[in-house]
């Protein structure tokens, strides 16, 4: 009989948790059918079924983390009768006396959320709804055609105080409360602890002239009909990375296992706060793509983030990363290598400060970034270079039209 295992979602996947099965032992699968909703590394999702057939094991229950690989369940023929279903630890049956007649076992009343289970929904905002007792049916989706997403969720759950992990405590700092971190955050703490750990970093400063920048996207904004979307600075940093990328290999590779790894495509990842940590996702191809259509895809990735719908293959294949604070009014600061790029280019405001030119003082919009790099690849000249040609294409960017 075909058996389930735990699949890689995403290619830094390691294990991943079970949040709660969609089918139940003796229900018919189809291929593409959502059968189990897995928390990885990077994002909640539904796993769809690669075969067909009845569910007559599952082997693994709801809140229990296994590894890449570890069997979860078993898929029989159709129609095959069922075997087990893992539960909890339970008083075995007291024996019965066969003369004795039994009672007629009671009719088993329809599951309560049956009718939740036809609403279309995300699996992350199942999970909130079954976590604070949101009736699925009662709440009004935003997402497309009518989907429930977490945002809707979130809006509709009553207003309720977080409960510690553990007692709190009055002490010389006041009472303090513990709050478990969840698997995206334990993820992005151990590997932010190893990236500094293991790659020797370095950091390279510029402060580039976006005046022509400024003007050119003041001319864009002019032009663009109205109900588009308008390129951003971001965007903009976005695109000369990505053809500067594809002029500096060691810029768009990493270091692994003692040798390079020269990657074929420029994938640019975009920095983006989550709700309760810094995600990731990925702009693929961002070096043949146009500005405008850098500019759909970061806001349409954004949107995924925040609510929630975000899945783990547009969070991988990133080849370098950059992480903007500009919106919070930050100058400048270096940022954690996304291990194991090569990289990471830290944005911050863009602002007008006077400047001196041809011996006249005026003013100019600059922008400070700061390039963190990993020393065992990406070396001090050929870093400075790439850095470089980031600047001077966002000095006079008519090249990222290119």
């Amino acid at each position: 009989m075909p058996e389930i295992v735990m699949p890689r979602l995403s290619d830094s996947m390691e294990e991943g948790t079970i949040l709660g099965w969609m089918k139940q032992v003796g229900d018919e699968v189809a291929v593409g059918d959502e059968l189990v909703e897995i928390e990885t590394d990077k994002a909640n999702m539904a796993y769809e079924s690669d075969v067909a057939g009845t569910l007559t094991e599952i082997l693994a229950k709801e809140g229990e983390t296994l590894p890449i690989g570890a069997p979860i369940a078993v898929v029989g023929d159709p129609g095959e009768a069922p075997t087990r279903v893992v539960e909890e630890e339970r008083e075995p049956a007291p024996e019965v006396d066969e003369t004795v007649h039994e009672e007629p076992l009671p009719v088993r009343e329809p599951a309560a959320n049956q009718d939740e289970d036809r609403v279309k929904a995300s699996p992350l905002a199942r999970r909130i709804a079954r976590d604070t007792g949101v009736d699925l049916t009662t709440v009004e989706g935003s997402g497309p055609g009518g989907r429930i997403v977490k945002a809707d969720v979130e809006g509709a759950a009553p207003a309720r105080a977080e409960a510690p992990s553990e007692a709190a405590g009055e002490t010389a700092k006041g009472q303090t409360t513990y709050v478990e971190l969840t698997k995206l955050q334990q993820v992005v703490s151990r590997r932010m602890a190893e990236s500094k750990a293991t790659a020797p970093h370095f950091y390279l400063q510029s402060e580039i002239d976006m005046s022509a920048a400024v003007e050119a996207r003041g001319r864009l904004k002019r032009l663009t009909p109205e109900g588009e979307v308008v390129p951003s600075f971001n965007d903009m940093v976005v695109k000369a990375c990505a053809l500067a990328l594809r002029e500096h290999p060691l810029a768009n590779g990493a270091y692994r296992d003692g040798r390079f790894e020269l990657h074929s495509r420029v994938n640019v990842g975009v920095a983006v706060a989550a709700q309760d940590a810094l995600v990731v996702p990925t702009v693929f191809d961002a070096d043949r793509k146009g500005l405008r259509e850098i500019a759909a895809d970061t806001r349409a990735l954004a949107a995924k983030v925040r609510d929630g719908s975000i899945t783990p293959p547009e969070l991988s294949g990133g080849t370098f990363t950059v992480s903007n604070l500009g919106m919070y009014g930050v100058t400048n600061f270096s940022a954690v290598i996304n291990s194991p790029q090569a990289a990471i280019l830290a944005v911050g405001a863009i602002g007008e400060r006077p400047v001196v030119r041809d011996g006249q003082i005026t003013t100019a919009h600059l922008l400070g970034v700061t390039l963190a790099c990993d020393h065992r690849i990406l070396y001090g000249a050929p870093a400075a270079e790439f850095l470089a040609r980031v600047r001077a294409l966002l000095e006079e960017p008519l090249g990222l039209a290119l």
